[in-house]
């Protein structure tokens, strides 16, 4: 699976997101996999929607547009719940209270770090 980095306005950077981009990935997405640290993410694209059914564990659930503007953020999303925003092109999901922690909220725009 492809990684990559991003960072927010502030400057805080998210050093290793996996990138779920075919649909095997983006069918799978954390289902199975251990739980997010706080230096993690996976990005989810194209994706307007995500479930946590056969999760054990919260999400925060961060949706992008196609410029990476954050839309909406769904925070402590619960095993077995789901969550959609009207716009989204992809989703970032992050450890539950990491979005506070990094302090991104709606507007900010998500960058790509090297």
């Amino acid at each position: 699976m492809k990684k990559t980095k991003m960072k927010t306005p502030d400057g805080q950077a998210i050093n290793e997101v996996f990138v779920a981009d075919t649909p095997w990935l983006r069918l799978r997405g954390l289902l199975g996999r251990r739980p997010l640290s706080n230096e993690q993410g996976m990005l989810i694209a194209p994706c307007n929607s995500v479930h946590t059914l056969g999760m054990r564990y919260a999400l925060d659930i961060v949706y992008l547009n196609k410029n990476n503007k954050v839309l909406k953020i769904t925070r402590d999303l619960k095993p077995w719940r789901s969550s959609a925003c009207r716009g989204a092109t992809q989703v970032l999901e992050l450890a539950a209270g990491n979005s506070t922690h990094k302090q991104i909220k709606p507007g900010d725009i998500l960058t790509w770090a090297n």
